[in-house]
């Protein structure tokens, strides 16, 4: 049975349920089904924040599907790794060519186009105006982990579960975002000690490190998920989109790089409505008040509220 994902929207949230049962595997379905997810919280002014969370009673996600990564592997030759950065690239091209996409899903470069697709869907979430929230309702191992660290907040529910990616044990690295996102959070040391150790850390430990925000009831996990990404989701789309994709994308370039893009995503958000209302919103205040806003106790309370001055 492929993957599918339910969605109900709870004020600017929506609340996406991953499901594939019997086991909560990942697959290429379900990495579609959050293509949907992440375009309408792209292109839905009313949508601020996303909710993922599993629909298995004990998983988040268990992990990609072990089985179809096999047939790909049997379907294809030993390549190197340097062959086939370069495979990637031309097939990168090629999927952005009109009918590319289902051209290539018949040819033995079906399984470089579905990872392709895989980092594009998760490259969305980090450049998307939406705040995405992970509500690891259980355990989160290999893909599941992957999708967690490629989402903006982390909140796991207390309980005898772990996350991790324990691809070494299947004599292969981790292949959708792990080692990149994994070492950005924790940094190279903490991340490849994980990565080669290949066990789960409990919800516990896993805050301790950084990897999850915060460790929840089970109980109050989705309503708790649902409020932080209704509150950060209340901010402009157009500078939640500019701040993730400055972190994200920056935080991997040189300083000079990296602080370009930030010139850059700060001048183009600086003169769009929003932040010209905003900032004469907060003049006024101080003109009429001689007081500025952001030092009064009411009016940040007021405006963190909102989202914004106004």
């Amino acid at each position: 049975m492929p993957g599918t994902i339910t969605v109900e929207q709870r004020g600017r949230a929506l609340v996406a349920t991953l499901a594939n049962p019997p086991h909560g595997l990942m697959d290429r379905a379900m990495v579609e089904a959050l293509a949907g997810v992440v375009a309408r919280a792209e292109e839905d002014q009313e949508v601020g924040g996303v909710v993922l969370t599993g629909a298995h009673p004990e998983r988040f996600v268990a992990h990609y599907d072990v089985a179809e990564l096999l047939a790909g592997a049997e379907a294809s030759p030993a390549v190197s790794p340097a062959a086939l950065k370069a495979s990637l690239r031309a097939v990168g091209g090629l999927r952005r060519v009109p009918g590319g996409e289902e051209a290539l899903a018949h040819t033995p470069a079906a399984g470089l186009a579905a990872v392709e697709r895989f980092h594009e869907v998760f490259l969305r979430m980090n450049r998307c105006g939406a705040v995405f929230v992970a509500a690891l309702n259980g355990s989160a191992m290999g893909g599941g982990s992957e999708l967690a660290l490629a989402c903006d907040v982390r909140l796991m529910a207390r309980g005898d579960h772990g996350i991790g990616q324990p691809e070494i044990l299947l004599a292969f690295p981790p292949g959708g975002g792990g080692t990149q996102r994994l070492a950005r959070l924790l940094g190279p040391a903490k991340a490849l000690r994980i990565m080669l150790d290949g066990g789960p850390l409990t919800p516990e430990q896993a805050a301790e490190l950084g990897l999850v925000d915060s460790v929840v009831e089970p109980g109050e996990l989705v309503d708790q998920a649902v409020a932080e990404a209704g509150r950060l989701g209340s901010r402009s789309k157009v500078a939640i989109a500019a701040c993730k994709r400055a972190v994200y994308d920056g935080g991997s370039m040189t300083l000079a790089a990296g602080l370009r893009l930030e010139r850059a995503e700060f001048l183009s958000a600086l003169v769009g409505a929003e932040a010209r209302e905003a900032m004469r919103a907060y003049v006024e205040a101080i003109e009429r008040t001689g007081e500025l806003p952001l030092y009064d106790h009411e009016s940040l309370g007021a405006a963190l509220d909102r989202g914004r001055f106004a």
